[in-house]
């Protein structure tokens, strides 16, 4: 996420306002979808477990952030200046290639999303991975493609549309399925399955842990409206304000979800699954009002992101990160290589995504693999201030021990994430990691820099080793798509 400094003379937001940026940088796509993600993992008890951990670790997370806008207001550049900053070369450009990699798989995700959804009304585009589906798909993203290299940076009106059409679906979803709740459901959802033990509980709320991750990112947003803030406090208030509303948003889809159907028939839903449970409450109109919603709300994210990702590239390669040849722009003043590159890459998963058995889980949990590691960084990066007491003077003590305390709880929740992953998803992760190499050393080169550190050379062979076994295991089936 890129942060400038504010111009002179911009006008400064409420409060009020500045919550409303952050719920809307966290509500996307996936919300959509979490009936089915949690009708598939967990039960009710699992899933209460799931949010609260997910709530509080993004609340550290954003915490975080906060602190670092704060602390560090010179490393203005991305997320990926503060993995530099604090361990060097290597790590940050892998903190920027593995953020935009992230960006890429969540385009797909929408994509896919975007195609299924159609596929209720068109069957041959089918579960949004059907070879129509795929080319469709494509056309959409060179078309974004063309209007944003003319110059379509600018969102607001597109931006209020997709706000609308998110939360309006959404809202009405919860009140009218909360309307229908029928509590035997609810109880018999309780457990999740059979067995009702610690352990059971335990390895559903681990099974939730990307999707949960999934659908709060963004969240490294909240510090980029500091510049917006009349004053310095109501970044913090509009940050808890917002997480809590999101949180709220989040829990109530699921939950009143688990009071209308069976697990196993929410499990079983067609995504996107909020549009089957509000169809089997209200019949077919509910399908169709969350359809539209979806499509408008996940095009709008598209295009954002899109914006995003080509940024990511942009910005790191204008600060000799990247390649230089991704800091090129066009007429328009658009990154353009940057843009194609971007493309490229979603291009090219969106043909994975043929031969991907769950793309659209595939693609949120790929989407969420990729983004820990940068957030594990920026952690690690603000409790190293807090041992080092770097930006921190005798009279901040008080501030640094919190401070300290905060991001150890995001530094754990990031390593919990990265064990909730498991196998399958960090290999995956460092086989879209790993290519990277080649991007890092040009742009050393271009610089007339030493390559690695010894450090670093270490890392990025543990880092080609782990994507060598996975290519390996998804080769021989052992691993699969």
């Amino acid at each position: 996420m890129v942060t400038r400094e504010a111009a002179p003379g911009l006008q400064k937001v409420s409060v009020l306002t500045l919550t409303g940026l952050v719920v809307g940088s966290m509500v996307g796509g996936g919300v959509f979808t979490l009936p089915q993600e949690f009708g598939t993992a967990a039960g009710v008890i699992a899933a209460v477990i799931a949010w609260t951990i997910a709530g509080t670790g993004m609340m550290m997370l954003a915490f975080v952030f906060q602190s670092l806008a704060v602390r560090r207001p010179d490393l203005d550049t991305g997320m990926y200046s503060y993995a530099e900053a604090g361990f060097g070369s290597y790590l940050g450009f892998n903190a920027a290639f593995g953020y935009w990699a992230s960006n890429v798989a969540g385009n797909v995700f929408f994509m896919v999303l975007t195609m299924a959804t159609l596929g209720e009304f068109f069957p041959s585009l089918g579960d949004g991975t059907t070879v129509l589906a795929v080319a469709v798909a494509s056309v959409v993203v060179w078309v974004f493609h063309a209007l944003i290299a003319q110059g379509v940076r600018q969102a607001a009106v597109i931006n209020r549309v997709v706000t609308a059409a998110k939360l309006v679906p959404i809202l009405t979803f919860v009140v009218v399925v909360a309307l229908a709740f029928d509590p035997t459901v609810f109880a018999d959802n309780l457990w999740g399955g059979r067995t009702h033990t610690a352990g059971a509980v335990f390895e559903q709320v681990k099974s939730t842990m990307l999707v949960t991750t999934f659908v709060f990112l963004g969240v490294e947003g909240a510090s980029v409206y500091s510049r917006l803030a009349r004053r310095r406090g109501d970044v913090g208030r509009a940050t808890v304000t917002g997480l809590l509303s999101v949180l709220g948003i989040f829990v109530a889809v699921t939950m009143v979800s688990y009071g209308v159907l069976p697990r196993g028939e929410l499990a079983d839903a067609r995504q996107p699954s909020m549009g089957a449970v509000l169809e089997s409450v209200v019949g077919g109109w509910g399908a169709t009002f969350v359809s539209v919603g979806v499509v408008v709300s996940v095009q709008g994210a598209f295009l954002a992101w899109t914006l995003i990702s080509a940024e990511i590239l942009y910005t790191p390669a204008r600060d000799r990160v990247m390649p230089r040849f991704l800091a090129r722009t066009n007429e328009h003043a658009t990154p353009i290589l940057a843009l194609l590159v971007t493309n490229l890459a979603v291009q090219a998963l969106l043909l994975v995504s043929l031969v991907i058995e769950n793309a659209l889980s595939f693609m949120l949990k790929l989407d969420t693999a990729l983004v820990l590691i940068p957030y594990l960084l920026a952690a690690a990066y603000a409790l190293k201030l807090t041992v080092t007491r770097e930006t921190y003077g005798a009279q901040d003590e008080p501030v640094r021990r919190r401070q300290q305390r905060i991001a150890v709880l995001a530094v754990l929740y990031a390593l919990f994430l990265l064990y909730a992953a498991g196998v399958e998803y960090l290999l995956m992760a460092c086989i879209v990691y790993a290519p990277g190499v080649v991007l890092y050393v040009v742009a050393r080169r271009e610089q007339h820099q030493r390559v690695f550190t010894r450090a670093e050379a270490l890392c990025c062979a543990v880092l080609v080793a782990a994507a060598g076994v996975g290519v390996v295991l998804v080769a021989t089936g052992e691993l699969r798509l």
